[in-house]
């Protein structure tokens, strides 16, 4: 498959709600390039970096610029056009200026080059006090007793790199139970359901609305060495796909949804549906702008709030139902 890379000009301001709007569009994964970030690098860096190429010199005074990789499909030109609208509609709101000049300029690339991309920023992360993520590609040599979790994220979203997928994973090793059940919506690469399974978990169903993400999640679960019959896999839309939501009916101990706010809002009574009484419900992706909306809706669905986790403007949070 080829892609379209899309390259959004704005400012460091305009960030995080450029990041949160592409979120609600459906892009799942960004590279962010900042100048405001290298220069608080060079200012903070410490006594390990005696040399830094003149290439990366260069980031500190480079025009903020996210990245995203679009499918060149029906799909992905849906997504590009909705990202041009809504460019746009933020462009006229912004009467300061404050967030750049908010344009898309596009390169197509082919798969290989893509994936190539994606390698380049993704490196072995400990994430909590049990997991260490790590990607297929990169060697690590363990020197302590955390659980190796590897991943290929290829075009899904879920590397642990992501502010939401780590707060999700921290919440998470701190609920499992061996022998529990575990239901991912919008799994993507897979991460939070094989993360389960490692850190106990008897069984999990992975749920994605893209079938590649389902296809993504199950290799990755075969790269950690979990056997078919213990990791399972859907893709569709249960808001609108009745059979799907019938089909991955259960009454599972533990739920995880690391989407974005208004699919999350949409989803709880599913969540209230799927989940034991007693059970456990993380929900992530939530820009913390919007935490308190969705907390109250997830509550009004029969839930019981029990932690807040907070990184960088972003929200997960764990209920009990």
């Amino acid at each position: 498959m080829d892609w379209i890379e899309v390259n959004i000009y704005t400012t460091t301001e305009g960030i995080e709600i450029v990041c949160a709007k592409l979120m609600d569009i459906g892009v799942k994964g960004f590279a962010i390039k900042d100048a405001e970030d290298f220069k608080e690098f060079l200012e903070n860096k410490n006594g390990q970096w005696d040399y830094i190429d003149d290439d990366l010199m260069g980031l500190s005074e480079c025009e903020t610029c996210i990245t995203v990789y679009l499918p060149k499909n029906e799909q992905g030109t849906e997504m590009f056009i909705d990202t041009k609208n809504m460019l746009k509609e933020l462009k006229n709101s912004d009467t300061d200026g404050i967030y750049g000049r908010l344009e898309a300029k596009t390169n197509e690339i082919n798969e290989e080059d893509w994936a190539n991309n994606w390698k380049q920023y993704f490196k072995p992360v400990k994430i909590g006090e049990k997991l260490l993520i790590k990607p297929s590609w990169e060697e690590y040599n363990a020197d302590d007793d955390r659980i190796i979790l590897e991943i290929d994220p290829a075009s899904s979203f879920g590397t642990g790199q992501h502010h939401t997928t780590r707060l999700c994973l921290e919440l998470l090793e701190k609920c499992i139970s061996k022998g529990d059940k575990i239901l991912d919506m919008g799994c993507g690469s897979g991460i939070l359901s094989i993360g389960a399974i490692l850190l106990g978990a008897a069984d999990a169903v992975a749920v994605d609305i893209e079938e590649n993400a389902a296809k993504t999640a199950l290799e990755n679960a075969g790269k950690n060495n979990i056997p078919q019959e213990k990791y399972h896999t859907y893709f569709g839309n249960i808001l609108t796909d009745e059979k799907l939501a019938d089909e991955i009916d259960g009454k599972y101990d533990v739920i995880t949804a690391n989407i974005v706010a208004d699919v999350l809002i949409a989803m709880k009574d599913y969540f209230s549906r799927y989940l034991k009484d007693g059970g456990t419900l993380i929900i992530s992706g939530i820009i913390e702008e919007r935490a308190d909306e969705v907390i109250s809706a997830v509550k009004s669905a029969g839930f019981t709030q029990q932690a807040v986790n907070n990184k960088e403007g972003w929200t997960a949070v764990r209920f009990t139902k």
